[in-house]
């Protein structure tokens, strides 16, 4: 189970006195704890993917913010722990892979435009589950449908 392998890798990067990671990985639990609360139960290891994806989103957010704000060390920490959480992530795909799963989509559904966008994107993000970003597939989406 993936939160076990977390809870594993926290204990090493404990041993090894890994800081960042040390942080990063209590912060992931803690998040995977309160989804779990919210929930009423165990998560499955895609819920906690999908966790670990808002974390990274959290992540990447902030790097831009600090960067356009003149804090070049903080965003550097945050594109450090963006990269920490990535490895609990699946497999990513190609953008090959991707854009030829949103042409096969678009061609299923019989989409033609950009009003279709959305039922399009809803249907790529269920098949990839987490392979692949929001945004990137959004754009995709986006390119082939205009």
């Amino acid at each position: 189970m993936l939160l076990d392998k977390i809870q594993s890798d926290l204990k090493t990067a404990q041993l090894a006195r890994d800081e960042t990671r040390v942080s990063t990985l209590r912060l992931l639990i803690s998040e995977i704890k309160n989804a779990e609360i919210a929930k009423g139960g165990v998560l499955p290891d895609q819920d906690i993917i999908s966790v670990a994806q808002k974390e990274i989103k959290k992540r990447k957010e902030a790097s831009v913010a600090f960067r356009n704000g003149g804090r070049e060390e903080q965003a550097q920490k945050e594109e450090a722990e963006a990269k920490i959480l990535e490895e609990y992530l699946p497999q990513q795909l190609s953008s090959e892979e991707l854009t030829k799963i949103v042409e096969t989509t678009i061609n299923d559904l019989g989409a033609s435009g950009i009003q279709d966008m959305g039922k399009v994107i809803g249907v790529v993000m269920g098949k990839i589950k987490g392979r692949a970003d929001g945004g990137v597939v959004s754009s995709i989406v986006k390119t082939r449908l205009s």
